[in-house]
This record gives C-alpha cells, sequence and structure tokens, in this order.
C-alpha cells in the first residue's frame, strides 16, 4: 500500500503521535511518503527517524517568505526554473477563482514544488490536522496528487483554526474525504456539529508504544522531595503558568516538592519571570526538550505527572496529550483537568485526578492528595496502565488504521 502523509513540520519533537503511525504503517510493508514543513527546530531527533531512515522518504514544501514582495519575487523565480517541468500544475496551483487565499498568498503555488516530478498516485493521502486536509483537497484539485482522502482532526484545528477560517472552512473537506478520524470523541461530537456525515467519522485515538514504558509501581517513604513532572510545550494551552501557582501552593503548605517540566516554547521567559517573582527557583526547573532516552530517565524517577491543560484566550484545546498516555503507561498517578478528550484518558479517582481548568488551587489540592496518600500510587498507576494498553496501545490502533486504509 502506498501512502502519503501530509504533516506540518516533520520531524517534530512534540508531535511523536504521527511518526508512531508512520514507523507502524512501515511495519506492515507500507510504502510511506511524507510531506511537511522543515522543522525550525533541528538540535533533537527522535531516534525512530534515523532508525527508520525516514528522512529519504520526506519532501518538503518551500518555506513561504512573511514578506510578500520577497515570497512574489521568490514564486516568479520557481515559476520560471520548474515551468518546462510541469506548467499546467504550476498554473492551475495560481487559479486565485478557485482556490482564493490559498492562491493569492502563493501558499498552494509553494507546496506544489516537491510533487513536480514524483509519482504522484497513491492508495491513500492522509492528512494530519484540518488545514493539511484542506491542502491535501487542492493538491488533488490541481492535479499534484491522486488518491483517496483521509482527515485527521486533532484540536487547533477546529477550535483555533476554525475560528480563524471561519465555521464552514471544511465543508467541502467533509464531502471529499473519505474518512474524518478525530482524536476523540470530544471531536466527533464537534465534526458532527459542523455538519459532518456522521458515516465518515471514526474516532481513532493517538497512541503510544506500551513496550518502550516500563511500569514501575510508584512508591514515597516520605524523604525527600516528591518529584512532580510535566512533559509540554510552554505555550498557554498547557496551562504551565497554572501548574507553577499550584507548586506555589504547595510550597506555602510546608511540602517538600520538585517541579521540572520538560518542553520549550514561547512563554519560556515570561514562566521563568513568573517562578522568579514566586522565588521557586529552588524548586522548579524548566528542562527544555530532551531526548526520548533523557525523558525515560526523568520519567522513571519521577513521583507524579502533572498536565494543567487549559483552553487558550484563542481558543486552542488540545487532544488528549501523548505524555497523560507515556506517565500512566509507567505508572504515575497523574493530576490534570477535565479538559477536551482527557476524561476520556484518565479516570477521575481511579488513575488520578481532574480538576477544572485555570485552578491552580485544585491542582494543588489534588497534589496534597496525592503526597498524603503514597499507598494508593501502586494501584492508580495499575488502572493507569490497564487504560493505556485496552485504548491507547499504538499497535492496536496501527492494525485499525491500516484496515481503515484497506477499506478504502
Amino acid at each position: 500500500m502506498r501512502i502519503a502523509y501530509l504533516v506540518g513540520e516533520f520531524p517534530s519533537l512534540s508531535e511523536t503521535f504521527i511518526l508512531n503511525q508512520i514507523t507502524g504503517l512501515l511495519e506492515k510493508n507500507c510504502q510511506v511518503d511524507i510531506y511537511g514543513y522543515e522543522p525550525s527546530r533541528t538540535a533533537k531527533l527522535h531516534p525512530d527517524v534515523t532508525n527508520y531512515n525516514l528522512l529519504n522518504h520526506t519532501f518538503y514544501y518551500k518555506n513561504l517568505p512573511k514578506n510578500y514582495f520577497i515570497r512574489l519575487i521568490t514564486a516568479f523565480w520557481l515559476f520560471l526554473i520548474n515551468f518546462y517541468r510541469a506548467p499546467l500544475l504550476l498554473l492551475r496551483s495560481l487559479d486565485f477563482n478557485q482556490f482564493g487565499h490559498q492562491a493569492l498568498s502563493f501558499r498552494l503555488f509553494y507546496a506544489v514544488i516537491p510533487f513536480i516530478g514524483n509519482n504522484k498516485e497513491y492508495d491513500v493521502i492522509h492528512c494530519h490536522f484540518g488545514h493539511n486536509g484542506l491542502l491535501g483537497m487542492n493538491l488533488r484539485h490541481i492535479g499534484a496528487l491522486q488518491g483517496p482522502l483521509v482527515t485527521t482532526f486533532h484540536a487547533r484545528d477546529i477550535t483555533q483554526k476554525l475560528s480563524e477560517l471561519g465555521e464552514d472552512a471544511y465543508d467541502a473537506l467533509f464531502l471529499e474525504s473519505q474518512f474524518l478520524l478525530p482524536i476523540s470523541e470530544h471531536w466527533q461530537k464537534k465534526l458532527q456539529k459542523l455538519g459532518c456525515d456522521p458515516s465518515k467519522i471514526l474516532v481513532h485515538h493517538m497512541g503510544i508504544d506500551c513496550q518502550k514504558f516500563t511500569f514501575i509501581p510508584r512508591k514515597y517513604d516520605g524523604q525527600g522531595k516528591v518529584e512532580i513532572v510535566s512533559i509540554a510545550r510552554l505555550v498557554q494551552k498547557k496551562g504551565i503558568e497554572y501548574g507553577i501557582r499550584a507548586i506555589a501552593h504547595l510550597k506555602k503548605q510546608g511540602y517538600s516538592v520538585r517541579y521540572s517540566v520538560i518542553g520549550n516554547g514561547e512563554l519560556y521567559d515570561e514562566l521563568n519571570q513568573l517562578i522568579s517573582e514566586l522565588n521557586l527557583t529552588d524548586s522548579i526547573y524548566l528542562l527544555g526538550w530532551k531526548h526520548q532516552d533523557e525523558l525515560l530517565e526523568i520519567l522513571n524517577s519521577a513521583h507524579i505527572l502533572l498536565a494543567p491543560s487549559v483552553t487558550s484566550s484563542q481558543g486552542d484545546q488540545e487532544g488528549i496529550p501523548v505524555a497523560l498516555m507515556e506517565a500512566l503507561a509507567m505508572g504515575l498517578p497523574v493530576v490534570s483537568t477535565q479538559h477536551s478528550g482527557i476524561p476520556e484518558l484518565v479516570d477521575d479517582g481511579i488513575s488520578g485526578y481532574l480538576v477544572p481548568e485555570y485552578d491552580a488551587e485544585a491542582l494543588a489540592e489534588k497534589l496534597a492528595c496525592l503526597i498524603d496518600e503514597p499507598q494508593g500510587w501502586a494501584e492508580m498507576g495499575e488502572a493507569g496502565r490497564h487504560r493505556v494498553e485496552k485504548d491507547f496501545n499504538i499497535d492496536k490502533l496501527n492494525t485499525a488504521l491500516f484496515d481503515v486504509f484497506q477499506s478504502i
């Protein structure tokens, strides 16, 4: 089976769920070509990118200059040097009447370049995120790609992105996609509300390779600091601000904790300043991105995972954070929020605790409950591991995805 993957940046350390799907399909003897943008961060690569030689099967769109004049001049040059190879393809990508903003902005034109001279026929075109689905749909219209379309919806694409594009932005995509694969029941309901045919919608969770995450029953004897960890991009919807404020509440109550945040992002300086203002520099550490091996080492020695997700001021939301799946698989009790699809993964009071969004005091209260009752951690960890193995096991999910593709 020959499959095209249309994604954003690739490879991306914050989107291992896409990588897990691609490697799973390769294990099933599929041929996978990846189309996306070169990542802005190139320092760290997931080992599987190298193990599966994925960069040799990755084709990059031309980066779109922010300055429109430079974009125009570059487009003219690209047109001249590629016109003899695919004149109709290039001209169709500039059809302003049919493709509107994607043509006027030259976004479609820049995206066409990696398809010139390549075999355009695929058994499935799988687009991750709705806006990449729109791009895939238009690339099919101009003849850059051929094959049935499948679109996976995550979160930002039907929250913040939809507010930018308009509520009817995906109407044509709903009609043209063979299947729509929301990653949670929460987003399934949103797609139905937007008018998508329910018979086309299949909930398909993202997942993890459970074999890579060793289950360790968590214990605490009351000696030393309780190790709390978050794994998140430093953006508003991850709610790290509320995690920091929750730790401040715990410290005031006399709890001895160390809070490590793995990840980076636009809020790094702002969060660092908050840590200083709250006099927590001896308790909270922003560690940046880590390799998978480094991440596992940190999780192995952690006691509790904190995932304080919130809806951002722009309306952006989470899907179901992969970091939560990894932590539960490793036996960590978790504290998170009643946000998006998280309640589909975390059973409140069974594998962890869920509190309302934006509530640092409630986060602190549930963290304190866990610290005060460490005898319950092992049972919580077992419940979490069971849930991940049952519903978020990448092997099972990739088999289900393969079956969907075969049915097409």
